[in-house]
């Protein structure tokens, strides 16, 4: 069942088209992952979805009473105000009536007054009339489960932490659709996946915005893809998707290829003269003249990015030597007695929640920072390149080719000097941008400047902070394929899953209290190698046989024959439960359930939970049989 449309949609921005008589269905309870190139129009069409742009043509209708809720890309908050006072806003006029109560409740226990007394049992007479207290239950509720501290001033908080108030705003609001533009920016691999149970498991309809690709694969139930002002859709998880558009470009390529052919073949028996005034004739006229139009209506994919990076001087073997190193900022310890050699042509990910100190290891292994504690030794003929993940190396005001080249027209990268225009188009920026200012770029490309910026500079050794944020898709598998290729060294700091596994090959990861630990591997290695249970130590010395006597025998308990049969049934009943919850899981992607039979997609949600949490009971059990039937 269809709760918002979008037909004959047309958005244009110059004479670029956004959106060129696009077409789109949300149907209840689906969770769509909106995809697409940087600057295709993905912000401004979820803008619209939302009730906060306007199409040049076409319209949008939204289903009868439909509450949406839209949490931008970089949310913002008026100064000053708190925790509770941000989410409170979420509930529209009532909010206004809910704060003004908070308001006078904390001015009457600091100033108490019989004319504040008044004014807050009028408030609470008209909190009362509009159910009121429901309201502030849900406030209170969605702050708990956002794990937020009402009284926290918004100001003071993390990129992370404003986000987390930014979703608890809009859910505040218990919206039928849920509009969400790069969410997983600026989360933590931990927010991440809080934030993956906490879609999977609303009711809602949800449009979520990501180049995540470990993320759209877990939370979508279908992808829409913005390309050249079209909208087209694909049933599924990112990976039918991916077959699905290869096909697709496949069969564009040859359609353009043959239409072309016929076009040259025409425009040579144009230029020949037509021999005589025969209605045939005429008629293959008309038919260039619309082929020739057609060519020039259509509108070719844009090119890839050309990315080349130049190692410079080979840096010594060693890149950097750790011994028992330790680092704190007052009370607070950082990097408590850490240990490591790092090697030139390592590729470290370093993985750890925010705050946890990843930019100050990072800063002690480079030796910009002095340990406490411990020792650094630094390698020979080490250059650095960086990438910041806040781009304060970027003036807004600077033009684009200043970027690359202040006050000059040619660049050096990889031997070769090249124009600075001609560089930029590497990174597809239109020659007319060059003079732009930086201040007019999107967020996705000023992480291109950035990157264009990193790789005109030879360097053997390169610093990646977050440079997954706002890059496309398609980006993101060109940079893993080239620093796959790279022979310099890597630091990579970085909360996408997927990313990390391609490129590192160790990661190090914050075990809490300032401590660090290598892993082997990437993201995936690390998680493996967390989970896996721990040796546990013998003691020093036997103990006397007199305590041995004194220490009471502990009973062996053998298996009964119902506890031997039982576990001879558990892997086949183990089986079966997830034979049925692939099944389910199946059908909940499935898009055509939410068209043909929404009511089933709550009573599928509850029982795919009751099959993981059977599962999990079963495993359980089958374990603790297992060991004692040994």
């Amino acid at each position: 069942m269809p709760i918002l449309t979008l037909e004959n949609a047309c958005l244009a921005y110059g004479h670029v088209a956004l959106l060129d008589h696009a077409e789109l269905q949300i149907d209840a309870a689906e969770r769509v992952a909106l995809i697409g190139r940087n600057g295709s129009g993905k912000s401004s069409l979820l803008r619209i979805l939302a009730g906060q742009g306007q199409l040049d043509d076409g319209t949008v209708w939204r289903a009868p009473g439909l509450r949406v809720a839209y949490v931008p890309q970089e949310p913002s908050f008026a100064p000053g105000q708190d925790v509770f006072q941000a989410v409170a806003a979420g509930l529209g006029e009532l909010s206004r009536l809910l704060l003004a109560y908070h308001e006078v409740s904390r001015e009457l226990a600091q100033h108490p007054s019989q004319a504040l007394l008044e004014r807050l049992s009028e408030l609470q007479a008209r909190l009362e009339r509009h159910d009121g207290w429901r309201l502030n239950t849900r406030v209170e509720q969605t702050l708990s489960q956002l794990g937020l501290d009402g009284a926290a001033a918004v100001d003071t908080l993390s990129g992370g932490g404003i986000k987390r108030v930014a979703l608890a705003q809009a859910l505040v609001s218990e919206p039928d659709l849920l509009l969400l533009d790069e969410p997983t920016n600026h989360l933590d691999i931990d927010g991440i996946l809080w934030l993956e149970k906490l879609i999977a498991d609303y009711r809602g309809s949800v449009v979520v915005i990501t180049h995540d690709r470990r993320f759209l694969d877990s939370i979508a139930t279908r992808v829409v893809e913005l390309d050249r002002g079209r909208l087209t859709s694909f049933s599924g998880r990112f990976a039918a998707y991916q077959e699905r558009k290869a096909e697709m470009l496949a069969a564009e390529a040859q359609h353009n290829e043959r239409f072309d052919k016929l076009l040259a073949q025409e425009e040579v028996w144009i230029r020949k003269g037509i021999e005589a005034r025969r209605t045939r004739n005429e008629g293959r006229v008309r038919r260039l003249e619309a082929l020739r139009r057609e060519r020039a209506a259509r509108r070719s994919r844009q090119g890839t990015v050309n990315f080349t990076l130049s190692r410079g001087e080979l840096s010594g073997r060693l890149v950097a030597e750790l011994e028992h190193v330790s680092k704190a900022f007052g009370d607070k310890t950082v990097v408590r007695d850490f240990s490591c050699r790092i090697l030139r042509g390592d590729r470290i990910g370093i993985i750890g929640p925010n705050g946890a100190g990843k930019t100050t290891l990072l800063k002690l292994i480079l030796g910009e920072l002095a340990p406490d504690a411990g020792t650094v030794r630094l390698g020979a003929r080490l250059a650095v390149a960086y990438f910041d993940q806040f781009r304060a190396a970027l003036d807004p005001e600077a033009a684009i080719a200043d970027v690359i080249s202040p006050g000059g027209d040619y660049i050096e990268v990889g031997g070769q000097k090249r124009h600075v225009v001609s560089y930029l188009e590497d990174f597809l920026f239109p020659g007319a941008r060059a003079r732009s200012p930086v201040k007019s770029l999107s967020g996705g490309e000023r992480n291109r400047l950035l990157l264009a910026r990193l790789f005109s500079r030879p360097a053997n050794a390169i610093v990646l902070d977050e440079p997954t944020n706002d890059l496309d898709i398609e980006t993101l598998e060109l940079l893993e394929a080239l620093l796959a290729d790279y022979d310099g060294t890597v630091f990579l700091v970085s909360h996408d899953r997927s990313f990390l596994d391609n490129v590192v090959t160790q990661v190090i990861a914050a075990e809490g209290d300032g401590r660090w630990r290598e892993y082997v591997g990437g993201y995936e290695d690390w998680l493996r190698q967390r989970r896996a249970p721990q040796p546990v130590a013998k003691p020093a010395a036997r103990p006397e046989p007199e305590a041995r006597a004194a220490r009471p025998e502990r009973p062996r308990s053998k298996l009964s024959y119902k506890e031997q049969r039982e576990l001879e049934a558990l892997p086949e009943r183990i089986g079966a439960l997830e034979a049925e919850l692939a099944v389910a899981a199946a059908r909940l992607a499935d898009p055509a359930l939410y068209r043909e039979a929404p009511q089933e997609v709550r009573s599928l949600h509850e029982r795919v939970g009751k099959l993981e949490a059977e599962i999990e009971q079963a495993m359980v059990r089958w374990e603790e049989l297992e060991g004692r039937s040994g």
